[in-house]
């Protein structure tokens, strides 16, 4: 089972409470997300591995172990921003360990720019027959960056 962390501190929500369809519906994939408070935090590595993919409003990170990777995509809406509230601290490539920092952001720049700041936290490639079950397990609750927010049970095999 792989644990997946936190990518910012604030409240955990069912992916279900996104304000965004796409999110909302698990279009993307399962996961949970995580409504951050006002302010400029660190995003971070939700679990170890290769990030895959770096833009300044969301980044993927794909465990060695094979688990799938995770998406994490910091407010809805804010690839409009064109980068500006985020300063990307990490590079397409790189290995992270979990809680690395990825990506710093204004929250509150955000928030005037009129979106939401909710961040979703999805399992990329989970099979839709839920042969990769992913449980969220602090729904609700406040979280640290880091603190456990999914389990992702390990692929069985077909």
């Amino acid at each position: 089972m792989t644990a997946v962390g936190a990518p910012v501190p604030g409240r955990a929500l069912p992916l279900t409470d996104v304000p965004d369809p796409v999110f909302a519906q698990s279009m993307v994939g399962p996961g949970a997300a995580v409504e951050p408070a006002p302010g400029v935090v660190e995003a971070v590595a939700p679990v170890a591995g290769t990030l895959v993919k770096v833009h300044p409003h969301a980044f993927v990170v794909r465990p060695a172990d094979g688990s799938p990777a995770v998406l994490v995509h910091l407010g809805i809406d804010t690839v409009q921003l064109a980068g500006a509230p985020f300063t990307v601290l990490a590079a397409e490539g790189d290995e992270v360990a979990a809680g690395a920092p990825v990506v710093r952001w204004d929250v509150t720049a955000v928030i005037a720019s009129g979106r939401s700041p909710v961040v979703p936290v999805v399992v990329l490639d989970a099979p839709a027959d839920d042969v990769t079950p992913v449980e969220a397990v602090a729904t609700g609750a406040v979280l640290a960056a880091g603190d456990p927010l999914l389990h992702v049970a390990a692929r069985r095999s077909p």
